[in-house]
């Protein structure tokens, strides 16, 4: 795999952040105007050492870049997110930012945790000041990614719901793609791939980073959990709790997608794009996790992908377009199950 880490991994930590806090990661990146942006998450109040859970918080970030490596925080958290649980009695906690370039528009999608139940959400900037919000999801969904261009004039997202009482009370929770004529009412919904059908994956799946446009297709990142029972993954959730086990591995997947309905999977990679192997990926608040959230396809054919590692930093891995392409094999579903 032609898959290179930065050699200034990690690109941004808590050392990094003018403000309190503990955890970056899972952050969206996109281009947008000649400039890097990039929206993070920050869980503050942690520590290797142990912590209380009353002093643990979220919040989100937002930097910008030349070169997509080195960062300029602003020097305070993103008042966008703060105003919107600070002024809604149903939400509490605003997260796992997704970051897509539509029509000179920035649209993040986001996660929110309410008082009955996680929604996924969708907005729209010109400027990462204002913004305007154009849909909250039902419960339970999350992990939305709009595609950077509309589809036979409609917008498309993957999604990812979790049922549990439809999946017999199991982690197996898969991609799911729907149509939007406006950004706000969705529709036309179908599995896009599940979890069957990921090889290294014995749990649930998810999108990843919103994806980029290919002569052959849409390629597109996804997240994969590796449940190991036996096999205790070390970090600081376990190290604060005795009695807590992390036995979920997180990888990066990749598939292509139809570029006409791309809730057809033409071909996927049949091994990880990318699996924790670095100290910083293995070792964290919870190790052996990696979590892609930005995409970036350069004029060169250099792609820029963006993940969170341990669920403690963010990182960089480029690789040329051609050589992701090369990973694809051929796609069959398998029997649902």
């Amino acid at each position: 795999m032609a898959l290179i880490r930065s050699a200034s991994n990690p690109i941004l930590s808590a050392a990094d952040i003018p403000f309190d806090a503990s955890l970056i990661f899972n952050a969206g990146v996109c281009k947008f105007h000649g400039r890097y942006v990039m929206v993070f998450r920050n869980d503050a109040g942690f520590s290797p050492d142990g912590w209380d859970w009353k002093d643990v918080y979220t919040n989100l970030g937002i930097a910008f870049s030349n070169d997509g490596i080195h960062w300029d925080v602003r020097p305070e958290p993103w008042k966008f997110a703060a105003d919107l649980v600070a002024t809604s009695p149903e939400i509490f906690r605003f997260y796992d930012p997704r970051l897509t370039v539509i029509d000179d528009l920035c649209y993040l999608c986001f996660a929110v945790d309410t008082r009955h139940g996680v929604r996924g959400g969708i907005a729209r900037t010109a400027d990462f000041e204002k913004f305007e919000i154009l849909s909250l999801s039902t419960p339970d969904n999350r992990n939305m990614v709009l595609f950077p261009e509309k589809i036979n004039g409609r917008f498309f997202r993957l999604e990812r719901p979790f049922p549990e009482y439809s999946r017999n009370y199991q982690e197996r929770f898969d991609i799911w793609g729907s149509y939007s004529p406006d950004c706000r009412y969705w529709g036309e919904s179908e599995v896009v791939l599940g979890v069957e059908d990921v090889p290294f994956c014995n749990a649930k799946i998810g999108p990843a980073a919103p994806p980029i446009k290919t002569e052959r297709g849409w390629l597109a990142t996804f997240h994969a959990t590796y449940k190991d029972p036996e096999c205790a993954l070390h970090g600081w959730e376990v190290a604060n709790n005795p009695d807590a086990v992390w036995h979920k591995k997180y990888l990066a997947g990749l598939m292509l997608l139809d570029l006409n309905d791309p809730r057809k999977v033409i071909g996927i990679s049949s091994s990880p794009l990318l699996e924790p192997q670095e100290k910083y990926e293995l070792e964290g608040f919870r190790g052996s996790v990696i979590f892609p959230g930005g995409m970036i396809l350069e004029k060169d054919g250099e792609v820029k992908i963006y993940y969170g590692a341990a669920d403690t930093v963010e990182c960089l891995a480029t690789a040329p377009v051609e050589e992701l392409l090369a990973q694809i094999t051929p796609y069959t579903p398998r029997c649902r199950a």
